[in-house]
């Protein structure tokens, strides 16, 4: 599982790192995705925003055990 969603972050990495501003993979359980946003992602004021309707809508149709992500 810790697979599949490391490679549906890795599809949404570019597009954070257009930005100026990364995402770490940190943990998987029980459906939850942990993360990290780093970079100018990790203290831009939208970051939930971007976690939310573009981090976790993008796992989510990668990988449908997710049911939430997270960010730590």
């Amino acid at each position: 599982m810790k697979e599949k969603v490391e490679a549906a972050i890795n599809k949404i990495r570019p597009f954070l790192q257009r930005d100026g501003g990364d995402i770490e993979f940190v943990d998987y359980a029980e459906g939850v995705v942990k993360v990290r946003l780093k970079g100018a992602c990790g203290t831009c004021p939208m970051s939930l925003m971007t976690l939310k309707m573009g981090v976790e809508k993008a796992i989510k149709e990668e990988v449908p055990e997710v049911k939430e992500v997270v960010s730590v």
